[in-house]
């Protein structure tokens, strides 16, 4: 990853398109994350002595590209966990779906319940004990090749969201072995890019939108066009 990987950048925030592969923080596996790269990058670029504090404000899976935001400050980390929690972060996806949903938009009501020792989410028509209520919100766009483009809009942020929820309506996301793709991608991602960011800046109070640009793969080529 270089950094051309960095798309927002001030004293309080930095944002970085993640490449598909990467974990945000670290698990069991030990793996690099998106942000020790970030640490090491503001280390590097203002040669800074000792720790360098930088605090994801959110999650994105591993298989999953684009935005991901994050925190400099104590003070920035604060207020954009107050941001996130109160829905004030538009966020807009892109997905790959392998069939055409029945209509072409719609909002998405389900109750997720997480399997944790499977990495699991089932999605449940009604409530449920311990399961969380979800909403999202899809357009389609087009099609491409044997594929339809999604703009999605996640109103809530639980678990494999997008993923599981685009499954439960029959329409699995491009590569999501997971959740009932039937072939993977050649890179092992799954055709989900978190490609927009809306809010107000934690601390300057000004409207800031971040643009992740989208993955080089295939699949992704030749999609402009579709993309407002």
């Amino acid at each position: 990853m270089t950094n051309n990987a960095i798309i927002y950048e001030d004293n309080h925030l930095l944002a970085i398109n993640k490449p598909a592969g990467w974990l945000v923080q670290g698990d069991r596996t030990g793996d690099a994350t998106l942000t020790d790269w970030g640490k090491d990058y503001l280390k590097k670029k203002y040669d800074k002595p000792g720790a360098v504090f930088l605090h994801p404000a959110h999650r994105i899976d591993r298989p999953v590209s684009g935005a991901v935001l994050f925190a400099r400050t104590d003070k920035a980390l604060g207020r954009l966990t107050t941001l996130f929690r109160e829905k004030k972060v538009i966020k807009t996806y892109l997905a790959f779906v392998i069939r055409r949903p029945e209509q072409a938009a719609g909002e998405l009501r389900h109750f997720l319940l997480k399997d944790e020792k499977k990495n699991i989410v089932k999605a449940l028509p009604h409530p449920f004990a311990d399961a969380k209520e979800s909403l999202t919100r899809y357009e389609t766009l087009g099609a491409a090749g044997n594929y339809f483009l999604l703009l999605v809009s996640p109103l809530t942020g639980r678990p494999h969201q997008i993923r599981v929820q685009l499954a439960a309506m029959g329409c699995p996301i491009a590569g999501d072995l997971k959740y009932g793709a039937a072939a993977a991608l050649p890179d092992a991602s799954i055709a989900l890019h978190c490609r927009q960011m809306t809010f107000v800046h934690p601390v300057k109070q000004e409207s800031v939108i971040i643009t992740a640009d989208l993955p080089v793969l295939d699949i992704w080529n030749g999609v402009q066009h579709m993309i407002r």
